[in-house]
This record gives C-alpha cells, structure tokens and sequence, in this order.
C-alpha cells in the first residue's frame, strides 16, 4: 500500500506538473490573443481611417464631376475627348450637333462617329496626335458651307501621360468671310490703281513706300522690288529727295486732309528734266490701322 501511495503520489506530481505547463500554455496563449487583439484593434482603427479617407475622397471626385460636367455643359465649344484606344470618354453640348452625338455614344469608337465636317483621315491624326504628342490645326468647312478650324491636342494626365485626344472645333466662319471680303477689297483696290495712267505712290507714316504702281514704275525706270518698302527720298539714290517733295509732305500735308496741284520741277538723272503736278491725299483705313499718303504724280508743261 505504501509503495502503491507513492506510486500515486509520483502520479500526481507529474499530473501537477503537467497541468502547470498547461497553465503556462494557456497564459501564453492568451497573452498572445490579448496582443492578436490589440493588433486587431490598431487595425480596426486603421480601416476606419482608411475609410472616411476614402470617403471625403469620393466626396472630392464627385465635387470634382460634378464641376466637370457642368464645365463641359458651359462650353459652347465643340469638344470631343478620346482615350488612347480612340473611344469617346466625353463631349459638350457643342459637339453634339456638328458630330452628331448622343449622351450614349459615350464609349463608342472614333470610326462609328459621323459629322457634319468632313475630317480627311481624322483616325490617323488623332492616333500621330498620341504618338508625336504633337497639336494638329486646319481649316474646314460644314456641310452648310461654314468654315471652322480644327485642333487635335494630347490629352495628358496629372502625372504627364498621355491617356488620349482631346479634339476642338473653332468657329472661324466670320473671320473667314471677312478676310475673304478684305482680300477682295483689296483685290479690286488694286485693280483700280492700275487702270491709273499717271504714276502712283502709296506711302506709310514714315513715308516709306508700300505700293508703286507700273505707271509709276515705266514712267521713271524703277523695278517695284527696288521701290516698294524703302523710304521715299532714298529711292534712285536718291534722285527723290526733292525739297519741294519734302515741304510737301511734312509741311503742307500735315495741316490738310489733300493737297492738289502741287507743281514741283525737278531734273532725274536717267530722265531728264521734269515738271510735276502733284496730288496727296491722307487716307485712314476704317479698321484703325496707321493712315496713308496716296501720292499721285502727273506730269505737265513748264
């Protein structure tokens, strides 16, 4: 019995023992999900900030959307903006009518669009656009006869990708048609000098001269490349630079709106003698560019 007592007594020391170690697992264990917990805690928190980060985020994108859309709904510009695979990201207003786009076609391929103008190899400009990072512009006109410039610019991201095109249709029909109707004007301008018989100057502020016209140029041996833009007192060496000629135009003009029949005597070396009747005028065009002279030059008797 004894040796059984101490058999059991051994029996429950190591049961002791083993429970013991037990008990230090379990403490470790649960030292460690107190440390798991707070590390989960940390992360909660974390998230959390993570989360109203992302939140105010949102917030700002569709602050800024929202800025957007009313931007593009503003301009009366017709703007076309395309990604790198040549679809449509966005468009305004403007651009609806010239290239015939509803809000759907937002996502459909440049080929599937069909305008109003007709761009010759417009797939072609917008992809060497993307590639050369260089800005295209021509003129074109609509089916209606109007003219517009056309502008193909990169589309470039915050961090200076390239994410597409962004295309741009200015309305320049105005301005055409009334530098058509001024090179006309000034066609017709010129046609009526010509026609002059006697020889005529045209002279700027500085009296240099900005038009002689053939008479001007037959009549007293001149080329107009030897004549048109130097001053006038220096042309022919010189032969011009007649003090009557000079109180002419900086005195007497000066005070008058024209001056007419004004007689001056004067003896050109390839042409000898002369005697002049001269007729200025002060002309100032009406889209308040600097005035001119018209200097008119007929000859008569001494």
């Amino acid at each position: 019995m004894t040796e059984e007592h101490e058999a059991t007594n051994e029996e429950l020391r190591s049961a002791n023992e083993e429970i013991q170690s037990s008990n230090e697992e379990l403490q470790s264990t649960n030292e460690e999900l107190e440390t798991a917990k707070e590390e989960l805690q940390s992360t909660n928190e974390e998230l959390t900030t993570v989360n109203e980060e992302l939140r105010h985020n949102n917030a700002e994108l569709r602050e800024l959307n929202d800025d957007l859309n009313n931007l593009l709904r503003s301009v009366s510009l017709p703007v076309v903006m395309f990604g790198r695979d040549l679809r449509i990201r966005r468009f305004t207003p403007g651009a609806q009518k010239l290239f015939k786009l509803i809000p759907t076609d937002i996502g459909r391929a440049i080929t599937d669009i069909k305008t109003d103008i007709d761009v010759p190899d417009l797939v072609a400009l917008v992809r060497e656009v993307i590639d050369t990072l260089t800005v295209k512009e021509m003129e074109l006109r609509d089916h209606r006869g109007r003219w517009h410039r056309l502008q193909i610019r990169p589309y470039e991201t915050a961090d200076n990708k390239i994410a597409g095109a962004v295309l741009i249709l200015f309305d320049i029909d105005t301005a055409k048609r009334s530098d058509e109707r001024l090179r006309h004007a000034a066609n017709y301008a010129d046609a009526l000098i010509e026609t002059i018989r006697e020889p005529l100057l045209v002279l700027d502020g500085e009296l240099r001269v900005k038009r002689a016209t053939s008479a001007f140029c037959d009549q007293f041996r001149v080329s107009p490349d030897a004549t048109e833009g130097r001053l006038l007192y220096d042309l022919g060496d010189r032969q011009w630079n007649i003090p009557a000629l000079r109180s002419l135009l900086e005195e007497v003009l000066p005070k008058n709106a024209h001056v007419d029949d004004f007689k001056v005597a004067h003896t050109f070396p390839k042409i000898g003698k002369k005697t002049m009747l001269l007729n200025a005028r002060r002309v100032a065009p009406a889209d308040g560019e600097e005035p001119v002279i018209v200097l008119s030059i007929m000859e008569t008797r001494p």
